[in-house]
């Protein structure tokens, strides 16, 4: 009589966690993951001590090596409008159509340099600060942002100087003086935009910042800053699409509301039709557009 026995079945073995349900099972997360964006607005916020202090320490040192220092955030816009007045008002007679010429050539070229420099600066936020992106962690977003503001801070300090050079050309200070506050805030937040939506592209395209120069000269060639718009579009026939672009330039509303604010021969027929509204549209679209494709590339700067 042969005995058989049964051998029980094994249970399978027990599948090992994958290092993903390890990590969120113990509450770690992925070092610089983009955070959800009320999240990283909260934490910008946060951080809004070390923008301020970021973009002052960049304002006083940007000059500390040259025996006059600070004294060039004056002189570096008053050299560019000398030369553009002789370029443009001596050399080519642009300014005979244009009333009170050298305070419309100085004011637009101190409200395009505040745009063009807060771009150019943006290029180089992330690759600039490399060093710092790699080392701490903090919304990348502070970089572009205290960039801006140091040009914030040179333009409010310019215009003092700029108010000289109208009151010693006969434009006293007025109440439209002050339509150029929410101009200049406006254009603030435009430029910021901006200088953000470069810091992304740069950061993964280094060649932005060389090509950078060149767009920001034919923008400023187009943005009425040595001439003026409307008079030559008054001897000129152009398509209609060509007029409504060279109107409804971010850059060119921005000059207009402050040349109309300072400059009482700058009138309101002078200005684009809905001038505040375009004002506004700009700022809005570039500010919170630029905010967001910022943040949307987060977790990449300063990686490969």
């Amino acid at each position: 009589m042969s005995s058989q026995t049964t051998t029980p079945p094994q249970a399978p073995p027990a599948e090992s966690p994958s290092l993903g349900e390890l990590a969120a099972r113990h509450g770690l997360t992925a070092s610089g993951a983009r955070p959800p964006l009320g999240t990283y607005i909260a934490r910008l916020w946060t951080r809004r001590h070390f923008i301020t202090a970021f973009a002052t320490a960049r304002l006083t040192a940007q000059y500390s090596q040259a025996k006059l220092g600070q004294v060039w955030q004056l002189m570096t816009p008053l050299l560019n409008a000398t030369v553009y007045y002789f370029v443009f008002g001596v050399l080519m007679d642009t300014g005979k159509h244009v009333p009170d010429f050298v305070p419309f050539l100085v004011t637009g070229v101190f409200i395009w340099t505040f745009t063009a420099n807060s771009i150019t600066v943006g290029t180089r936020a992330i690759s600039g600060n490399i060093g710092l992106v790699r080392a701490l962690h903090f919304p990348r977003a502070a970089l572009p942002i205290g960039l801006a503001l140091q040009q914030l801070q040179q333009l409010l300090f310019s215009m003092g100087a700029l108010a000289v050079i109208l009151m010693c050309f006969g434009e006293f200070p007025t109440s439209s003086w002050l339509l150029a506050v929410p101009a200049l805030a406006l254009q603030a937040v435009f430029s910021t935009g901006v200088a953000m939506v470069v810091a992304r592209l740069a950061a993964r395209t280094p060649d932005i910042a060389q090509l950078m120069p060149f767009l920001l000269r034919t923008w400023m060639y187009v943005s009425g800053v040595m001439w003026s718009i409307p008079a030559v579009l008054k001897h000129m026939e152009l398509p209609e699409a060509v007029v409504l672009a060279l109107r409804c330039n971010p850059v060119a509303v921005y000059i207009d509301l402050v040349r109309f604010a300072l400059i009482d021969s700058y009138t309101k027929a002078q200005l684009p039709p809905h001038v505040w509204a375009l004002a506004l549209g700009w700022a809005v679209l570039l500010g919170v557009g630029g905010f967001v494709y910022f943040w949307k590339a987060e977790e990449q700067y300063g990686r490969g």
